[in-house]
């Protein structure tokens, strides 16, 4: 939790405080006076004895008591002052500007260790080093401009990255979006984006607080936080978007088995935040764009009227609406036909409605009425309107205005012509409003706004009957991959169905072995990792001759140690695999079987654990979840039953937290029953 001083000081000191507001001890003294900070301010600078009419000590022993102090000096000197103001200034707030520690060299981690020590000592927060501060209601801490608008109705904002932090509020002011808080973590030395949300959840207050959060992450340290305090503010009725950068699949390492190629870094992400309701952005503009969608009443329903007096951009917002799953429905009918009587010759009201490049704002007007009020399919308005330059449109942007506040169906005003109606724009969003500016990136990020934002962390582990089986075989298990009898086991303690299956290491045994299965048999080779690339699974064999060749042919594989004989089943291929993720615990995935998780790559991806309502809604989204059900004659897959076993593998992971990779590839499934043919699992102790 961030300590109250830091958040709500009642008093401030700036160490490295100048008059030079172009540095950052006289930036941030500037703003702190500039915004109205109503506390005691001071400044300690050995060579002034005010700055910018600020009361200024020579040393930092010589101020009085301070709740927060802002520093903003050469990083050898800072665990000097922080010893000063923590063991003789009663002070428990810290932001620190300076550079220098940790991102620098090992000598500034270790430094910046002390500072981390030292202060929690006295039970302080230390926000930084080697960022830009905080802005909240009651100071402005930041020595970098612009300050934007705050607002209680605004957003909160998380960054990593002070420079990316500025670029985004410069960003999101051009279009409307006005800001409730602004925290910069830098190093995070101490708390990172985690702790200040958990701090935003802990401190949510539903009569006052921002329900839009906003996070720039560079590094998860902790992911089970983020998970639970993102999941705990959806529930408070918050919405959060996220960048999360430098998380492409090339940092991650080699993997054998299917699961650790599918498995990276990236998809755990992905799985986090879609586990947590976060609606995940690759960039500046779809992030605010995002948290524009987030400040507009919520969305019902999936049918959307296009608004426009311009074609194109209309044309290229049906695409990115339709290829996302939104709809652009027909409208037709008597009120249509009565409200085209009502505009210019020209004009179309099938959907997109266009109104022409001279149409007016009564016209505009008409048509929001008609949408609001007689066309029962729509349930959301985009209002494409800028400017051929002829004439100014403030008339317009009135109506737009008037009618954001007054329908109960959203409308998204999308205003492109940002050089012809500059001041048209400027004064929109001077009343309130929020602007898009670019109508694909809007139709590409309301899909995701209404695909992603929902959490279902609510689940608990099940109570598995074997579990002690399962630590027993685990614990007298050695590092690496598992023999197929051990695999077995830990199958069936699982309960895991698995088909019946011998290991012979002779002829003779294969051929008892068949006899029992009964004919006909695939043979597999064991020893191999990637059976079927050293051609180590023979199918269909249905004789004592062929069986004898079959073993002949595989034990003649390199590596190999034994054979693998199961009978013959026939059912669809599925796949379920898990792979333990640093910080992140295990990833758990499914998809097609054999050979279509190489080819297809169909699968989907969450963290442990996982619900049966999550398992079935994973098993429902792969894209190929038509031939799961079955087409053409093919019979379809129990999904009741496959949902039940991606629970019992996330049970097993849990349990068993040392499985590093697991992979059922295949599985067998039909209508009635679904067992695994094939399972490899590695031990990392």
């Amino acid at each position: 939790m961030l300590h109250k001083k830091l958040t709500n000081p009642k008093s401030i000191v700036v160490v490295g405080a100048s008059n030079n507001t172009q540095t950052p001890g006289g930036s941030v003294l500037k703003n702190l006076i500039d915004h109205n900070f109503k506390g005691d301010l001071f400044a300690v600078n050995p060579k002034e004895t005010e700055v910018q009419g600020v009361k200024c000590y020579q040393n930092i022993s010589e101020i009085p008591n301070v709740d927060l102090a802002i520093i903003a000096i050469a990083a050898k000197f800072t665990l000097e002052t922080i010893k000063v103001l923590t063991q003789q200034k009663n002070t428990k707030g810290f932001i620190i500007f300076s550079a220098g520690f940790s991102e620098k060299d090992e000598q500034g981690k270790l430094l910046e260790q002390q500072l981390v020590n030292e202060i929690n000592t006295v039970g302080g927060t230390l926000l930084g080093p080697n960022n830009i501060g905080l802005i909240n209601p009651n100071f402005a801490g930041v020595f970098t401009t612009p300050i934007p608008k705050l607002d209680t109705n605004g957003v909160d904002f998380i960054s990593g990255s002070g420079a990316t932090a500025v670029f985004i509020i410069e960003a999101a002011m051009a279009t409307g979006v006005t800001f409730s808080s602004v925290y910069s973590v830098g190093n995070s030395a101490q708390i990172g984006v985690e702790e200040v949300l958990e701090h935003l959840d802990v401190t949510f207050n539903p009569e006052t607080s921002s329900k839009v959060k906003l996070l720039y992450i560079e590094s998860i340290d902790n992911p089970q936080k983020l998970l639970k305090h993102a999941s705990s503010l959806l529930k408070k009725g918050c919405k959060i978007a996220a960048i999360k950068a430098g998380s492409s699949s090339a940092g991650s390492r080699a993997a054998s088995s299917h699961t650790g190629a599918l498995a990276n870094s990236d998809v755990a992400v992905d799985a986090l935040f879609k586990k947590a309701g976060i609606v995940r952005c690759y960039g500046r503009n779809e992030l605010i764009t995002v948290a524009s969608i987030f400040m507009h009443p919520k969305l019902i329903g999936k049918n959307i009227a296009i608004i426009t007096h311009a074609g194109g951009p209309a044309v290229m917002l049906t695409d990115a609406l339709s290829k996302n799953g939104l709809n652009v429905p027909e409208i037709s009918g008597k009120d249509s036909e009565e409200l085209l009587s009502k505009l210019y010759e020209g004009s179309s009201v099938s959907n997109p409605i266009d109104f022409l490049a001279t149409g007016t704002a009564e016209q505009l007007e008409t048509i929001i009425d008609y949408c609001e009020h007689k066309f029962t399919n729509i349930d959301a308005m985009v209002v494409i309107f800028g400017s051929p330059g002829l004439f100014e449109v403030y008339d317009v942007y009135d109506v737009l205005h008037k009618k954001i506040r007054a329908c109960k169906k959203p409308i998204f005003p999308i205003l492109p012509s940002v050089v012809n109606v500059k001041n048209e724009i400027e004064y929109f969003i001077s009343k309130g409003n929020i602007n898009f500016p670019d109508e694909v990136l809007f139709g590409n990020a309301l899909a995701k706004t209404i695909v992603n934002s929902k959490s279902s962390i609510e689940i608990e582990t099940q109570q598995v009957q074997n579990s002690k089986t399962i630590r027993a075989i685990i614990n007298n298990a050695k590092n690496g991959y598992l023999q197929p009898q051990q695999v077995k086991e830990l199958l069936v303690a699982a309960q895991i169905p698995i088909v019946n299956e011998a290991i012979c290491t002779s002829k003779k045994e294969s051929l008892i072995a068949s006899k029992n299965l009964g004919f006909p048999v695939v043979m597999k080779v064991v020893g191999p990792i990637h059976k079927s690339d050293v051609g180590g699974i023979i199918l269909h064999i249905n004789s004592e001759d062929k069986l004898a060749k079959a073993f002949d042919r595989i034990m003649q594989i390199k590596g190999a140690t034994s054979v693998l004989i199961q009978p013959m089943k026939k059912g669809s291929e599925l796949f379920i695999g898990a792979k333990k993720e640093a910080k992140f615990g295990h990833l758990v995935l499914c998809g097609l079987g054999g050979i279509y998780i190489e080819v297809l790559k169909d699968v989907n991806t969450t963290l442990a654990p996982v619900s049966k309502n999550e398992a079935i809604e994973m098993i429902q989204n792969l894209k190929s979840h038509k031939i799961i059900q079955g087409v053409r004659n093919q019979e379809g897959v129990n999904e009741d039953l496959f949902a039940e076993i991606i629970t019992k593998i996330s049970n097993l992971v849990t349990i068993a937290p040392e499985i590093y990779e697991l992979d059922l590839n295949p599985l067998l499934g039909n209508s009635t029953e679904i067992f695994a043919v094939d399972a490899r699992i590695k031990i990392e102790k």
